[in-house]
């Protein structure tokens, strides 16, 4: 899909995490009684199999499948044939599965809805950066948003790591952000200057919808301003200043809301550091991902 072979190991999300997720997923799928149907099939019963891509996407998600056969058992083998972050095909299997034919069908459904829907995000991500570059502006940061399911932040972030996206905060304490309904009862002067003295060397992030915003949130020596729903050239004029401040610039810009793959290019043709987009975590389609078996012998 254009960026392959740049992202690190770092695109793996936390194993703490992975473990707990995937143990609330197979409870859900398993209590009371366990797997009725697989429990038909004969104990000596094995399978050779391979999990292949419908479409072409980016893969993210893989310990999160490992982790499902570990947590159910039986000794089932995945033999990966490619990583979190690589660019994958149509057709062109991306793991080898063998193992108990009984625990390979318990375990089916709950690692491809992981690895489906954490390659969507990665493969949604890889577009928005790829329409970065190829607007000329590589070195823009295509940014997430905290509008992630609740439960699986952790792996939907790794996710966008690896589509080749960073991360903006994890969570509420990572850093401050004040937003318009923070701000409606702080003011941003105040409530930069407050934020400084009551969490001091945290982040300082304001979100502003307009100019004169933006002007008083880099004069009170914000970390970071969100540029939030403004049109190209209104960003345009934000960056301008920010640039002309004495000292050179200040502060990190951020763009924000309603951006699309059609207009990122056009935002980061304005000079901003980042660009979050929500929908990378909030609205990406699932890719289809299968495990197509040889057969139980």
């Amino acid at each position: 899909m254009g960026q392959a072979g740049r992202v690190s190991v770092a695109a793996h999300p936390p194993i703490t995490a992975v473990r707990a997720i995937v143990a609330r997923a197979l409870a859900e799928d398993l209590e009371p009684l366990g797997d009725l149907s697989a429990a038909l099939v004969p104990a000596d019963a094995t399978a050779q199999g391979a999990l292949v891509p419908r479409v072409d996407g980016v893969l993210a998600g893989c310990r999160s499948a490992d982790e499902v056969f570990v947590q159910l058992g039986g000794g089932v083998a995945i033999t990966w044939l490619a990583d979190d972050g690589d660019d994958v095909h149509a057709g062109t299997p991306i793991a080898d599965v063998h193992g108990p034919l009984a625990t390979v069908l318990t375990g089916e459904r709950t690692a491809l809805n992981l690895l489906g829907h954490l390659s969507g995000i990665a493969t949604l991500t890889r577009r928005h950066v790829d329409a970065v570059a190829a607007a000329g502006h590589p070195e823009v940061v295509v940014w997430d948003t905290r509008k992630t399911i609740p439960g699986l932040r952790a792996l939907q972030k790794a996710a966008v790591r690896a589509g080749g996206g960073r991360n903006h905060r994890g969570n509420l304490s990572e850093w401050v952000m004040l937003k318009d309904n923070h701000l409606a009862h702080l003011g941003i002067t105040a409530g930069v200057e407050l934020a400084r003295r009551t969490w001091p060397g945290r982040t300082i992030h304001v979100e502003c919808d307009r100019f004169e915003q933006v002007v008083e949130a880099a004069a009170a020596g914000a970390s970071a301003i969100l540029l939030d729903n403004m049109d190209v050239e209104e960003v345009r004029r934000c960056v301008e200043h920010v640039d002309g401040a004495p000292g050179g610039r200040r502060t990190l810009l951020e763009v924000s809301g309603g951006v699309t793959l059609e207009t990122i290019g056009a935002y980061a043709s304005t000079g901003v550091d980042c660009i979050s987009v929500g929908a990378l975590t909030n609205a990406a389609p699932v890719l289809d991902i299968g495990l197509d078996l040889e057969g139980g012998t």
